[in-house]
This record gives C-alpha cells, structure tokens and sequence, in this order.
C-alpha cells in the first residue's frame, strides 16, 4: 500500500490515505511503468502465498483477479493511452482537488504545491500519449475533440473557471495567497494548452471509428465487470430487460396520470406538481442531504445494521457544471464523510424530486455509501487493500442499482412518481446495455427486436443517439454527453445493469442453497462484509459462507 501510493499519489487522495497530498503523479511513459512493476511484483508475491483461512482466500482471489486484469490492460496499451470524457489522467488532476482538505495554511499549501506540478504533469501525459499514439493506441478522434472542449469549458470564465475558482474560494494571505493565485492561473494556462494540444496534435493521429472492437471490448468489459460474460447473449437481454421495464412503466404512468395516460402523459404531470418541485441548487441539495438522512435512520437497525461512522454522509454541489452525479468515499480515519455529489449544469435552476429518489438511494444508503463507507470501517474483517483500494465497477456499481431495486421491494418506492422515477433509471441502465455492446461490437440491430428499431442495420453513434432519446428522459446535453461517454468508456456503462443481474444472481444461488434458512439481511452483510471484489470472485465466495 505505501509503496503504491507513493506512485499513485492522487490515488491516494481519493482513497483518504494521509501524506500524499502535495504530489500528482508522473504520468511520463517510465511512471506508468513503475505502476505495472509494482502490480507484476505483488501478482507474483500472491501466487507465491497460501491462504491460512476464508477471509484471506478471498482477499487473495479479489487482489489477483483485479491485478491481473490491471496487469493485461497496460500490456495491451489502454492504460498508457486512456482518454475519453470522463476517465483519464487529465480528468484525475483536475478532480483531485474536489477531495483535497483545504482548511488551514497547511492544507492551502499542499493544493499550491498541487497546481505548481500541473504544468509538467500535463506536459508528461502529452508525451506519453503522442508515443502510445504512434505504436497504434490512441483514442478516437471524435472522443479527443470532446476532451478538448472540456478543457475549454474548464478555463472559461464564463462557464466553470475550475481553477482560478479554486484559488479564489481558498483563505490565505500574504506570500501563500500570491502562491495560490499565480499557480492556480498557470494550472489553468496548462490545462488550455492541453486542450489546444489534444485538438492540434493528438487527434490528428486519432482513430477514425469509436468502436472498440470485439477484442479490446472483451478486455474492458472484464475490467469493468470482474467477469467473464457471453457480450452475444448478454447483447440479447439487454433488449428484453429494456421490454420488461418499459411495460411496467406503462402500468404505473396509469397510476401517476390516470387510466390510458402515456409515459411521457405521467412525466409532464410529474413535470407540473409544485410539490415534486424545488427552485434552487442549494436547496435541492438540503433536500437530497435531508433525504440520504432520514433514509439511514429507518434503515439501521432494521434492514441492515449501519456503523456508527457510516450515518454520516454529506450532500455536496460539484464545482464544475456536467451534470454528473457521483459519490465519494470517507478518509481513512473518517474525518472526510462519504460524500454525494452534483455537478449542476449552467442555467439549471429547478429540479423535480421525482426522478431523484432513487438516486439518493442508488448514491447514499443502502447504495455506494453503505456500500463503501462499510468496507471502510471493517479492519476486523478486511485488510488495507480492501478497505481502500479494492473496486470493481461491476461491483459497485451493480450493488448501487441492485439497491434502487432493493428499496421499491422493502416499501420505500410505494409513491408511484417516485416509483416511475427508479424504474426510468433502470430503463436508461437497460438501454445502455444495448448500445454500448452494439455499437463497440457494431452488431446487427436484431429483425424482430421489440421496439421495432432500425431492423437489421447496424450501429452506429448516431443509431446509438436515436436510440438512447427514444427511450430515456434526459435533457439533450447531458444525453450528449452520456453517449460520448459510452464511446469512450467501452465496456462501463453496462456494467451498472449486469452488475445488478449478477447480484441477483448470486443472491438467487444463495437462496436455493439455504432453503427455508436464508435470510435478506444476512446474504447483504454476508456480501458486503467480502468487500469490494471482481463478480466472479464474489459469487465464489457467496458459494463457500
């Protein structure tokens, strides 16, 4: 762990680890390879160990299947090469200090030192991305562009200002104010002629397609998921999971609209209830932290039994402006909470509770926060790795929507505008499947398909477009923005949904394997006591309590 954080040392702010956070990484080719040394190293100190009991079997299988799966993504490029709206090295400098502390001159001087290092960090993931580019690894050119436009976004005044923002938002005086401010503008300056540098030099040498590729697609897929799945048949129940939500979203439009009334019908009703509205982003955010609340109490005790540190989670309005809905976990010692956060577009200023139920389920308790937070706390059952490091999108992410689905069982979706909200995330996450898995793979969209959607052509991104629009209810920007993502992020947005049906799966084997004896609570602290672990690792595991 220390010697990985040493490399890592953004890493380790993200995961809470204390006394890195002065650093970025180096994100030079050589830095990249004293990652991959160190993940050979430990891969072979793993196979070399003998488990002396379940807890360490586990611990062993979770750490070899993620390094190993780690170890063949840099052997094939992608690590080095990485790119794309919203996962790269790029976006982990920028977002690191969202989580950084800042109160006290110590902690002001450790974000200075932070932005000093920008530049040259830039500079060195500019060079290693060029050689990826000229050994055939490289992002496509449409997915460069994008990030370019990010990085316009970032340094634009009059859109998020990122990092003369952070610097103005920041107490400090004297020498460390004129610190602050002259290496937040050179971070700023950097990050513009990054921009410039992925639109000039970079994606002149980009990929002509998005597609992935059945190949590289099987590789990210693994990573993302922890497991080996049939993509062909996998492609296939995406649209039969998509037919299966719709039609009960049909069923409860009736109740929110009356009898007759359309899914778009109930979505304007909703649209309209002064009741579902809120007029401004902070007192959306009261709300969703009023919300995550009451939703610990009423669980603790009685689905679950909550730790102590974990009922305590914090609602937080992002510093940029995309949209995205994410969650971040505690600091080691806790004194950084679990942390929702919202990145709300420009302009938007009402906000309906509707749709937004579920996702504070999806993101606080019984989702990521208990999820994470949880592992976090177990120093009696899990190792350091675990507790901190350990992750599996497939994981996390499916359990987060398995928790969506959790809660309408247990009673807490029973408002049917609520009701409609989670089953239209489940419906996005559906459709996803399909498209993200069609389009990399550029399958043919099948002839007798449900929805009667192009039969018999083949994706596309603008096939992928249309489809997403039809049958999800997100404002166009940010759906841009979520179909730009699947283009870039091959293999990640499925794995919310087939994580969640791999979830139910292990919990069905585990039922049938207990009989009368299994018990709800039980299999969910039995599963999230393994802490976070590939899927097939996870269901080993469930088959062996």
């Amino acid at each position: 762990m220390d010697q990985w954080a040493t490399l890592n040392p953004i890493g380790a702010t993200y995961a809470g680890l204390a006394g890195h956070d002065d650093r970025l990484d180096d994100f030079s080719a050589d830095g990249y390879a004293a990652k991959a040394d160190l993940t050979r190293l430990t891969l072979a100190e793993l196979a070399a160990a003998e488990p002396q009991n379940q807890a360490e079997q586990v611990a062993r299988d979770a750490m070899a299947e993620r390094l190993t799966v780690e170890a063949d993504r840099y052997e094939a490029g992608h690590t080095v090469s990485e790119l794309n709206v919203i996962s790269s090295a790029l976006h982990d400098t920028r977002s690191v200090f969202d989580l950084m502390p800042t109160d006290g001159e110590a902690a002001v001087a450790n974000v200075v030192a932070r932005l000093r290092q920008t530049p040259a960090a830039l500079l060195a993931l500019r060079d290693t991305l060029l050689d990826a580019a000229r050994t055939g690894n490289v992002a496509a050119r449409a997915q460069i562009l994008h990030v370019a436009a990010q990085c316009d976004s970032w340094t634009d005044p009059a859109i998020d200002d990122f990092y003369p923002g952070l610097a103005r938002r920041l107490s400090a005086t004297g020498a460390l104010r004129a610190d602050l401010d002259r290496t937040a503008a050179d971070a700023a300056g950097a990050t513009a002629a990054f921009g410039r540098f992925l639109r000039d030099e970079l994606a002149p040498l980009g990929r002509d397609t998005q597609a992935a590729g059945r190949d590289a697609y099987a590789l990210a897929s693994r990573y993302f998921l922890g497991a080996t799945i049939d993509l062909d048949e996998t492609y296939a129940w995406g649209f039969e999971e998509l037919y299966r939500i719709e039609s009960e979203m049909r069923a409860e439009a009736a109740r929110v609209a009356g009898p007759g009334a359309s899914v778009a019908d109930a979505v304007e009703t909703l649209g309209k209830d002064p009741a579902r509205t809120i007029v401004g982003k902070e007192a959306f955010r009261d709300w969703m932290q009023e919300l995550a609340d009451r939703t610990i109490a009423a669980l603790h005790g009685t689905h679950f039994d909550i730790p102590e540190q974990v009922r305590r989670i914090e609602c937080c309005l992002a510093p940029t402006s995309d949209g995205a809905i994410y969650y971040t976990g505690p600091s080691e010692d806790f004194t950084r909470p679990g942390r929702m956060w919202w990145a709300v577009p420009q302009g938007i200023d009402s906000f309906s509770t509707w749709g937004e139920v579920t996702t504070v389920f999806h993101e606080g308790v019984p989702g990521h926060h208990l999820q994470i937070a949880q592992t976090a706390v177990r120093a009696d059952l899990l190792n350091r790795w675990q507790r901190q490091l350990a992750w599996c999108s497939g994981h996390g992410e499916g359990w987060a929507l398995y928790s969506e689905r959790l809660m309408d069982d247990l009673g807490y979706l029973s408002d049917p505008g609520d009701r409609l909200g989670m089953l239209d995330a489940q419906a996005l996450r559906a459709a996803r499947v399909i498209v993200d898995i069609g389009m990399h793979l550029e399958l043919e969209i099948p002839v007798g398909n449900p929805f009667g959607f192009a039969p018999g052509q083949r994706w596309t991104p603008e096939l992928g477009w249309e489809f997403m629009r039809a049958h999800c209810r997100i404002a166009d920007e940010n759906l841009r923005f979520e179909v730009n993502r699947y283009l870039g992020w091959a293999g990640q947005a499925p794995s919310y949904k087939v994580g969640e049906r791999l979830w139910l799966q292990a919990r069905d084997e585990a039922r049938a394997r207990r009989g009368a004896d299994f018990d709800l609570k039980t299999f969910h602290r039995d599963a999230l006591n393994l802490g976070a672990l590939g899927l097939d690792p996870l269901r080993q595991a469930l088959a062996r309590l």
